[in-house]
């Protein structure tokens, strides 16, 4: 059965962007590509191949939504599920977003030492339906 391995993260402050890098690969144990914008990350996407992307709503350039928009359109991306990742957690904002094609959503501020498990379900169950 397959396991989630490659974390893609798409964030724009570099302090956030460490913080889940360093939980990620230190104590989930993933493989993380972290991306400083939506044109970094769509650049980067095909040759890393994720299982499953993390995604900052709100960034300069494109959005979170943008981004997720431009990700569907890629063959590699078919079936990878995408957990937005935001500040705001309104539920008419949180149901706007998970009606973009997200997987799932992760409030901000995380818990660094439950991020990698609790992004599993959210892999799981989006996995082909994305």
């Amino acid at each position: 059965m397959p396991k989630l391995s490659r974390v893609m993260c798409v964030e724009d402050d570099p302090d956030i962007r460490m913080l889940i890098e360093l939980s990620l690969v230190t104590v989930g144990q993933l493989s993380v590509l972290c991306c400083a914008s939506g044109r970094e990350a769509l650049a980067s996407v095909t040759a890393f191949a994720p299982d499953l992307v993390l995604l900052d709503v709100m960034m300069p350039g494109l959005s979170g939504q943008e981004t997720l928009q431009a990700l569907r359109q890629l063959p590699i991306m078919r079936g990878v599920p995408v957990v937005f990742m935001t500040a705001k957690a309104m539920p008419a904002e949180v149901e706007q977003l998970l009606l973009h094609g997200a997987a799932g959503l992760i409030i901000k501020p995380f818990d660094p030492m439950t991020l990698a498990r609790d992004l599993h379900p959210f892999w799981k169950h989006g996995r082909g339906t994305c």
